[in-house]
Parts: C-alpha cells; sequence; structure tokens
C-alpha cells in the first residue's frame, strides 16, 4: 500500500511538472498556435514519449528506494541494525520482584558476528544478550538464567503475559505461551532481498547466468525455447481462428454453430485445461504448444468476428453497385477493413500466449524461460525470477513494438474512412 501510495504520488507530481515547464516554454502568438482537441476522441490522443520515460525512471527509483539499492540516492527507512537493549521485570512465586536487562545485537543478514558478554546482576533475574539478523526474530529464554518458577511479568515497563506484544526500542517483543520472550526487530519499510532484491543484484544474476547458463542450459536456449513455443502457438491459433472468425462474421450458421463454443471456452483460463493437455496430449512439446494455441484460438477467432462485423456497409454496397462478385467483395472491402481488428487481436493473443508461457512449462519442460523462473522459485532464488518475468516481460514489448510497426506497413488505412 505505502508503495502503491508513493508511485501515484510521483506519478502525480511528474505530470504537474513536466505540464508547468512545457507552458512555460510555450511561446503564444496568435491564435494558430492553440491546438483544440476533441475531448474522447482516441485518434487524437498519442503517447507522450516524456511520460514514458519518466514512468520507467520512477519505477526504477521506486524500486531502488524500497530494497536499500545502491543506485538510488534516496532510500525509505531500512531495518534496524546495531546494539539494543529492554528492560523487564520477574516475578518469583513468593512474591519478589527483580529488574533485568536484555541485550541484542541486530545484524545484517549473514554477517558472523560474537555474542556480546551480559553485564552481572545482583538480583536472582540475569541479565540475558542475544544476536538476531535484520528481518529475524530471536527467542530468548529469560527463565534459563532466572530459574524456572521465575515469570516474567513486565516489559519496557509494560504489563505483559503470553501471547501478548509489547513495543520495545527499535523492536517489539512477543510472550510465547511458555513465557519465554520472542523480539523482533524493527524491519522498516525497505523489503527483505529474499522477497525483492535491489535492481544490482538482478543485474549482477543476468550477467552470471547470460555468462553460466542456468541448470546447464543457456540463457538464450532458454529464451530461445519459450520463443518458439509462444509463436508456435500464435501461428496455429490464427491458423484456424482467422478463417474461422470470418466465417462467423459472414454466415449465420456458422455463427449460430460456433458462438456457444467460442463463448463458453473464452473465459476459460489456459491454466485450467493443463490438467487435460497431459492426459491428452503428454508431458512432451505436443501438450505445450497446444495449450500455447488453446490461448490464442478464442482471440484470434473473436478478433477476425469483430473485424467482419464492423465493416462499413456503404463499401460493400458501393462494390456491390459496381458490380463485385462476393469473391471481389471479400477480397477487396471485408478482409482489407477488418486487418486492423485483426492486428488488434493478434497484439492481444501475444500478449495472452506469453503469459501463458510459464504455465506452459510447468509441464515437464527441461528449457524455457518460465521452466527457469518455476525453478528458481523453489529455491525461493527472487533475483532470478524477477529477471526471468523481466526478459519475458521486453521480449513481449519487444515483439508487440514489431506487431506495431508491421500493422503502419501492412494497414496504412487504419483509423481513415
Amino acid at each position: 500500500m505505502i508503495i502503491l501510495v508513493v508511485y501515484i504520488a510521483l506519478f502525480a507530481g511528474a505530470a504537474m511538472a513536466v505540464t508547468l515547464v512545457r507552458r512555460s516554454m510555450e511561446k503564444v502568438t496568435d491564435f494558430r498556435s492553440l491546438k483544440t482537441v476533441t475531448f474522447g476522441d482516441e485518434s487524437a490522443v498519442v503517447p507522450d514519449r516524456w511520460a514514458s520515460i519518466i514512468s520507467v525512471v520512477v519505477v526504477f527509483l521506486v524500486w531502488g528506494a524500497f530494497t536499500g539499492s545502491k543506485l538510488v540516492p534516496v532510500h525509505v527507512p531500512g531495518p534496524y541494525t546495531g546494539t539494543t537493549s529492554f528492560d523487564y521485570v520477574a516475578e518469583a512465586p513468593d512474591g519478589t520482584r527483580a529488574d533485568a536487562t536484555v541485550t541484542v545485537l541486530v545484524h545484517e543478514t549473514g554477517a558472523d558476528v560474537d555474542t556480546p558478554e551480559a553485564a552481572p546482576n545482583d538480583s536472582f533475574a540475569q541479565n540475558d544478550t542475544a544476536t538476531v539478523a535484520a528481518w529475524r526474530s530471536k527467542l530468548i529464554s529469560a527463565q534459563r538464567n532466572d530459574g524456572e518458577d521465575a515469570q516474567i511479568v513486565l516489559v519496557a515497563g509494560q504489563d505483559i503475559a503470553p501471547g501478548d506484544t509489547v513495543k520495545v526500542p527499535n523492536g517489539e517483543v512477543t510472550m510465547t505461551a511458555k513465557g519465554s520472550l520472542n523480539f523482533t526487530p524493527a524491519g522498516g519499510l525497505q523489503m527483505e532481498p529474499i522477497w525483492m532484491p535491489p535492481p544490482e543484484d538482478v543485474a549482477a544474476r543476468f550477467f552470471e547466468i547470460a555468462r553460466d547458463g542456468y541448470q546447464n542450459v543457456s540463457l538464450w536456449e532458454h529464451v530461445g525455447w519459450s520463443l518458439w513455443r509462444v509463436l508456435a502457438g500464435f501461428v496455429l491459433g490464427s491458423m484456424i481462428g482467422i478463417p474461422l472468425g470470418y466465417a462467423m462474421g459472414l454466415s449465420g450458421w456458422a455463427r449460430g454453430w460456433f458462438d456457444p463454443i467460442v463463448e463458453f471456452m473464452r473465459p476459460v483460463p489456459p491454466l485450467a485445461l493443463i490438467p487435460l493437455v497431459i492426459i491428452w496430449f503428454g508431458i512432451g512439446e505436443q501438450g505445450k504448444i497446444v495449450l500455447l494455441f488453446l490461448a490464442a484460438l478464442w482471440v484470434m477467432i473473436i478478433a477476425a468476428r469483430a473485424g467482419v462485423s464492423g465493416v462499413n456497409i456503404t463499401k460493400v454496397h458501393a462494390a456491390y453497385s459496381l458490380g463485385a462478385s462476393k469473391w471481389q467483395v471479400l477480397r477487396h472491402v471485408i478482409v482489407p477493413n477488418s486487418l486492423p481488428e485483426i492486428f488488434t487481436g493478434a497484439r492481444v493473443a501475444m500478449g495472452v500466449c506469453w503469459g501463458t508461457v510459464v504455465a506452459a512449462e510447468l509441464v515437464a519442460a527441461e528449457k524455457g524461460a518460465g521452466k527457469m523462473i518455476v525453478a528458481a522459485s523453489k529455491f525461493q532464488a527472487t533475483d532470478i525470477v524477477i529477471m526471468g518475468i523481466v526478459i519475458i516481460g521486453l521480449i513481449g514489448f519487444a515483439i508487440d513494438i514489431v506487431m506495431r510497426k508491421a500493422e503502419g506497413w501492412l494497414v496504412p488505412w487504419k483509423g481513415k474512412s
């Protein structure tokens, strides 16, 4: 929640700053310099490149700030490290009470430190010492020194009973059911590396795996296998989905026949189909490609059907009035005017396939970016998991850019009547 609030604040601040800078740089000399855009006209909205650049920078800054990255100058408060202490009061069976102090050395995770010595105490309650790593907790058995019959009743001047938690300097203490004290140092707002490593750790792991590979397979081989599976599933889904979508858009019988099947299968997530795919097609490459094929099929059917349904009927009438046959209307009117919708569906289908590739490679895969992510997650190698996610995202983004360029080259009439 805190990260989301910080991100929204940075987004709003960056938008206001860029707007103010642009307004200060603009020089309005006459009415021709004032551009009027109809509100809600999507064709008049183009991506703001500065917003894109700032968006990436903000994500990097937030990531680094909440992980203690050395590449970011500003960080949120991190976990406490150092020496801290808290007092407690123990009560003997006869009702007498004594004070003692627990000194805790909080060190960085993985550091090798020595436990400090406890100062002597004249009462039956003896001082204790302990060491604990940041983001961890430490069980302190005070009865070990105070006597098994002694019971702790106060911690840092606050009443405590089994199950209670009280705040102490630089942390908190929880009493267990047996009366021991469990000390947890303050964690701050930064995330532990096992949950979210800093950017430099992910980059270092990328270069390491690019050089040495992962699980005896090179990084490029992992990526290549995922890319091949996605493209194979997408191509097969397009080869069947586009003609079927055209049939549903042109024939009432075909639409009535296939529409229940398409509308029934479209909401079913590909993950739900994994057990059936394994049963029907096994655990080899065939099953993975079939799963990706099904992920793309329904999207391409709907895109082709919507493209045919969205053709301006006046163009069809104009073609017929000029003596065109049905084949000529299909070739010169329906197909060209439906291609923009099909390209949009292809971009969506490719994104769905990339989102499904990890699930597809759960089926006994030995190579693939998804397989690499799944294998790393079993060993809590979060840096490899994030690296794989970034690679899949970048490749998916690159494919989307290529498809946009191809659309602009192959369908230059998009948006024009």
